[in-house]
């Protein structure tokens, strides 16, 4: 299958995954949101495939500055499950790539994290999870 996406369906995909490492950063308030947000757009850098080349772009994802997580997970929570419902009716293998890339990325934001995730950026990485798979 081919993937055909509109500059809005590329900002939502951007927004879905660069906002889930912001909510990462954003829950580890007390440790260190500067490292946890590098090293998960670090992986979403990474990413490979059409996934890869919409994150790749350098074009401005929009504002991801809410003045609370609440009003941060507002806007990319429903972006996740947006991106996702995109992509599988497109191409599955690129909705598949797409989770996998957004999985890694808070993966390794988790592990930015001295120890153990905090239970607040477990909880973050099960709110991901579940606006991925609500598509």
């Amino acid at each position: 299958m081919s993937l055909t996406l509109t500059d809005q369906d590329k900002l939502t995909l951007r927004t879905a995954a660069y906002g889930a490492v912001s909510l990462m950063a954003a829950s580890d308030a007390a440790g260190s949101p500067h490292k946890v947000a590098t090293d998960g757009s670090i992986a979403l850098t990474s990413a490979t495939g059409p996934v890869g080349h919409v994150l790749a772009e350098k074009s401005k994802v929009g504002n991801l500055n809410g003045k609370s997580v609440a009003e941060l997970a507002d806007q990319v929570l429903p972006a996740l499950t947006a991106a996702m419902s995109l992509l599988k009716k497109q191409d599955p293998a690129e909705a598949y790539n797409f989770r996998s890339t957004v999985t890694v990325a808070i993966e390794a934001a988790a592990r930015a994290h001295k120890g153990e995730p905090s239970p607040t950026m477990a909880d973050m990485t099960r709110k991901i999870a579940g606006a991925l798979d609500a598509a």
